[in-house]
C-alpha cells in the first residue's frame, strides 16, 4: 500500500520541473504519504563547497520563525547560579557534574540538545566521545557555548536548529512539519535559506546554491527553482 501511495504522490510531480518556491510548498501536503502521523518537511540543499577544506566547512543555526513543530528536550550543563537561569528559560534539566555522571554512567539521554557555559566545558569534554557522535556535544560556533543560557535555552526551545554541510556537499534540515499551513513552511524555509547563503565561505567558487529540495519525510523530492528566490537571483 505504500508504494501504491508513493507512486500517487510521485505522480503529482514534475520530476524535470524546478518549482518556484511558493508552488513547491504548496505541493507538500498533496505529497505526504503517512494518513497517521504529521511528517516532517525537510530540505536538502546541495552547495558549490569542498567541506574537505577547512575554510569551506558550512555550519550554523537558525531559529525557525514557527518553529520544526517539535519541542526539543534541552540540558544545560552550568554551575547552580546558570543553572538555575536556564531552568527559568525553560530548560528540562539543568545542573553541573551529576549529570555527565549520569549520561557517562547510566547511558541517559533523554534530551534532544545541550548548552553548556564555558566553564563547564573541560569537565564536558570527558563525555565528548559520547556526544559527538549523536550531535549534541555543545559548540561556540552555533551558540550552545556560551554564558548566555537564558538566549540559548529560548531560542531551542523557540525551534532553533543546527546544520552543518556533509561529505558530499549537502545541508539537511527541517523546516516544520506537513501540517503547517504552507504560508509558515515558506518562512521557514526561506529564513533557513537566509542564513545559508550569508555563510557561503569566501573561498566557495562558482554557483554557491546548486539545488534546493524539499520533501515529507516519506514523500518524494520536490525539486526548487533557485532562480525563484530573490536573495539567490544577485
Amino acid at each position: 500500500m505504500a508504494g501504491k501511495k508513493y507512486k500517487a504522490a510521485a505522480a503529482k510531480i514534475d520530476r524535470k520541473r524546478r518549482y518556484p518556491l511558493s508552488e513547491a510548498i504548496a505541493l507538500v501536503p498533496e505529497t505526504k504519504i503517512s494518513d497517521k502521523s504529521d511528517e516532517t518537511v525537510d530540505v536538502a540543499v546541495r552547495l558549490g563547497v569542498n567541506p574537505k577544506h577547512a575554510d569551506q566547512m558550512v555550519r550554523g543555526a537558525v531559529v525557525l520563525p514557527h518553529g520544526t513543530g517539535k519541542t526539543k528536550k534541552v540540558l544545560c550543563i552550568a554551575k547552580p547560579d546558570k543553572a538555575k537561569l536556564a531552568l527559568e528559560a525553560g530548560a528540562d534539566y539543568a545542573g553541573g557534574e551529576e549529570y555527565i555522571n549520569k549520561i557517562k554512567d547510566e547511558n541517559w539521554f533523554d534530551f534532544d540538545a545541550v548548552v553548556a557555559t564555558p566553564d563547564m566545558m573541560g569537565q564536558v569534554g570527558k563525555i565528548g566521545r559520547i556526544l559527538g557522535p549523536r550531535g549534541l556535544m555543545p559548540n561556540p560556533k552555533v551558540g550552545t557555548v556560551t554564558m548566555d543560557v537564558t538566549k540559548a535555552v529560548g531560542e531551542l526551545k523557540a525551534g532553533r536548529i543546527e546544520f552543518r554541510v556533509e561529505k558530499a556537499g549537502i545541508v539537511h534540515s527541517p523546516i516544520g512539519k506537513a501540517s503547517f499551513e504552507t504560508s509558515k513552511l515558506e518562512e521557514n524555509l526561506s529564513a533557513f535559506l537566509d542564513v545559508l547563503i550569508k555563510m557561503k565561505p569566501a573561498t566557495a567558487k562558482g554557483t554557491y546554491v546548486k539545488s534546493i529540495t524539499i520533501s515529507t519525510t516519506h514523500g518524494p523530492g520536490i525539486k526548487v527553482d533557485p532562480s525563484s528566490l530573490a536573495k539567490l537571483a544577485k
